[in-house]
């Protein structure tokens, strides 16, 4: 099982040091990583997202994959905003059958407003107080969400069917 964590802020500069801290973190072993990102919001509404180096381990996994397909979806891809195609469709329609209900993604939404920002963080396993206690001091609003091993491997495969 994976947690989905969304920690909005409202300035770029905190949410840039609190991603360094997640970084920092994996390095050691308090969180293991599925996928992390920054994602700003410019003052246009248009969405910017920054991930670690590709060397790094979590911005080359399968999972990494399905975080970014987890983000749009929930930001981006969501009906009422025009055409949505079949693919796009068929994500909406996993991320609902995965438990990430309507009222997660308006608050994550809502949380991305433009010029705001956000640390995304898909973790496997983490220690929650020593990552609760690093985070402390950036404050933001933080969501949560969990996801099961079998929901992952199922938006994995969506996502890599939707590619092909």
């Amino acid at each position: 099982m994976s947690d989905l964590i969304v920690i909005g802020y409202e300035e770029r500069s905190v949410a840039n040091r609190a991603f360094k801290t997640v970084q920092e973190l994996e390095k050691a072993h308090v969180v293991d990583l599925g996928g992390l990102a920054v994602v700003s919001v410019d003052l246009e509404g248009e969405i910017h997202v920054d991930t670690p180096k590709k060397s790094e381990k979590t911005a080359v996994s399968a999972t990494a994959g399905a975080l970014w397909g987890l983000v749009f979806g929930i930001v981006v891809l969501t009906p009422g905003l025009g055409v949505v195609g079949a693919a796009i469709g068929g994500l909406i329609g996993k991320l609902s059958q995965m438990g990430i209900d309507k009222g997660f993604r308006e608050k994550v939404q809502s949380l991305l407003e433009p010029g705001s920002n956000a640390v995304v963080i898909m973790a496997s396993k983490m220690n929650e107080e020593k990552f609760a206690a690093a985070m402390q001091g950036y404050g933001g609003t933080v969501l949560k969400t969990s996801l099961a091993e079998e929901d992952e491997k199922e938006l994995v495969d969506q996502l890599a069917g939707d590619a092909g």
